[in-house]
């Protein structure tokens, strides 16, 4: 199997110093850490919704998804789906509430909604589980790297770690959003180079549905059955709603109207992009029939069918997806160790100079702790199952309370503790009898815990403080929230107009410079093409930070 090449590395490198770049451009435009934890307020609809698909969209994709479409087909993308009903419910349901609670953390409003140990547990839980998360991530980058091009997986894990952590450090949750837009078209365009040539080489869909027609159905192997469909999508549904980048991209949009736009959005790429990104390690099964390891299906085929430099650019495009995620899930965590614990707990009356800087060292120290886990995760049996698990026993306890209390106000206090402790016992208890399968067990366990928690409302509280406190939360919940400044014509605005025509030239200029040496191939043309687009969207981008187009 082929390695990497020269002109691949140079588009590496090239890429890594693009994305380090913009966290410390727009560094200097956080001054406080509504500022590094929520972008002010001022995030637009099209960003965020871009961040919020990216941020769900890792390299993990193209590991653990890829190796279920190489193995079983197009059901890799039934169960890929999924992520379209969180942002749908979101539209209805939480875009308004999560603005109208007024955070800069996603668990800051359990304090005024239970109290103040809840927030503790949930914020010290949160985060561990967070980091644990993070760990599979990168471990998924680590593993492609190291089939594509040799280099050790210690040593991949640790570049791409710490080369989020620095830039996310520095530029806070602007070089976040910035990020993942660039890291959007990178690796939109990087796919879409590899889906003709993947279609080719497989002959077509005829011959694909000729050699494996099992593979070609949409419920296939035992995650095809329609129970494990079922429960996969409530446990997606009750995992994105509650997760914090998830959270984050709502209450930091400008208008409550931009929040549900934000929604829209990620359903919208949800439903379209999978089908693009899938379909290269579905077509590898006609492809490459003898593969081992089919969470290598992705990587593999791109070393078959790619020429130098277009390599480097899909390998670009694997950095960006995980990047983009860990990226965003090194800010909301700081967040929550900045604002719910250091401040809440030790520092109430720090200045807002302390806390940026804390919330900094709280950024690098989540990036540090996730690159060195990462280097571990092989124990637990790969990316999918050790996800499977450890979404399906710890995820579902913590969050229900997080997603439920906010939409309901009878649940109490006791019933949120007693979720989080019966919910995790359960789902050890289930998931060690071999008798029961991750499926039937993670449906009991989503059972018990909207039961425990949604029971303990029957008996209403008889703490008056509490009972004035949730009813002045819920009336707050009712009332749209205050509109932010317009920060459309400021010059943190007309900073990041000047910032992506920098980073689409860049963008432009290094897919046409990976493309000319294969332009003779379709690759090659493809590349050129996209590459022209990118410069295309530079200009834009100039115009409007210049003040030459009209708003």
């Amino acid at each position: 199997m082929n390695k990497l090449h020269t002109l691949d590395y140079i588009t590496i490198i090239i890429y890594m110093v693009l994305m380090s770049g913009i966290g410390i451009f727009l560094g200097r435009y956080v001054k406080n850490i509504g500022d590094y934890f929520k972008g002010g307020s001022g995030i637009s609809w099209l960003a965020g919704g871009i961040s919020n698909f990216m941020t769900k969209f890792s390299s993990f994709v193209f590991v653990a998804y890829a190796g279920i479409a190489y193995s079983d087909g197009l059901v890799a993308i039934t169960l890929i789906w999924s992520t379209i009903f969180p942002s749908i419910l979101a539209v209805f349901v939480y875009a308004k509430l999560w603005k109208r609670a007024g955070i800069i953390s996603p668990v800051e409003y359990l304090e005024t909604r239970f109290n103040a140990p809840i927030r503790q547990i949930f914020s010290w839980s949160g985060v561990l589980l967070k980091v644990l998360d993070d760990m599979l991530k990168l471990y998924s980058i680590g593993i492609f790297v190291t089939a594509a091009s040799g280099i050790p997986f210690e040593t991949a894990v640790i570049f791409c770690g710490l080369v989020v952590a620095i830039y996310t450090v520095i530029g806070g949750f602007w070089a976040v959003i910035v990020t993942d837009v660039v890291q959007f078209v990178i690796l939109f365009f990087s796919t879409l180079i590899l889906v003709p040539l993947a279609y080719h080489a497989a002959g077509g869909i005829a011959h694909m549905q000729e050699v494996i027609p099992d593979n070609m159905q949409f419920l296939n192997g035992k995650k095809g059955t329609p129970f494990f469909v079922f429960v996969y999508y409530i446990l997606i549904i009750i995992k994105y709603n509650g997760n914090w980048t998830f959270i984050q991209r709502f209450y930091s949009a400008k208008t409550e109207e931009d929040g549900k736009k934000i929604g829209w959005l990620s359903a919208g790429l949800f439903l379209v992009f999978p089908v693009i990104f899938l379909f290269p390690a579905v077509a590898a099964r006609v492809i490459l029939p003898e593969l081992e390891n089919p969470e290598m299906a992705y990587v593999a085929l791109c070393l078959k069918l790619l020429p130098e430099g277009i390599m480097g650019l899909m390998l670009s495009a694997m950095f960006a997806a995980t990047m983009s995620v860990l990226s965003a899930e090194y800010n909301v965590t700081a967040s929550v160790l900045t604002r719910d614990i250091y401040q809440r707990l030790f520092r109430k009356h720090a200045s807002p100079k302390e806390t940026l800087w804390v919330a900094r060292l709280m950024t690098l120290a989540v990036g540090l702790v996730v690159t060195f886990g990462a280097l571990y995760v092989g124990q637990f049996g790969g990316a999918f199952k050790a996800n499977q698990y450890l979404t399906g026993i710890f995820s579902i306890p913590m969050i229900i309370p997080v997603i439920m209390g906010i939409v309901f106000w009878r649940p109490q206090p006791w019933g949120a503790i007693a979720t989080l402790v019966i919910g995790i016992a359960t789902g050890i208890a289930l998931n060690l009898n071999t008798q029961i399968s991750w499926e039937m067990a993670t449906f009991i366990e989503i059972v018990v815990c909207i039961t425990v928690f949604l029971g303990s409302g029957l008996v209403l509280s008889r703490d008056r403080e509490y009972n004035v406190r949730v009813v002045e939360f819920f009336k707050k919940l009712a009332k749209p929230a205050p509109k932010v400044s317009d920060v459309d014509e400021s010059p943190v605005m007309t900073g990041l107009m000047m910032l992506y025509a920098f980073a689409f030239l860049v963008t432009g200029t290094m897919f046409i410079f990976m493309g000319v040496p294969s332009a003779g191939n379709l690759s090659g043309r493809l590349a050129i093409g996209s590459g022209i687009i990118c410069l295309g969207a530079a200009a834009v981008f100039y115009r409007r930070g210049s003040g030459k187009s009209v708003r």
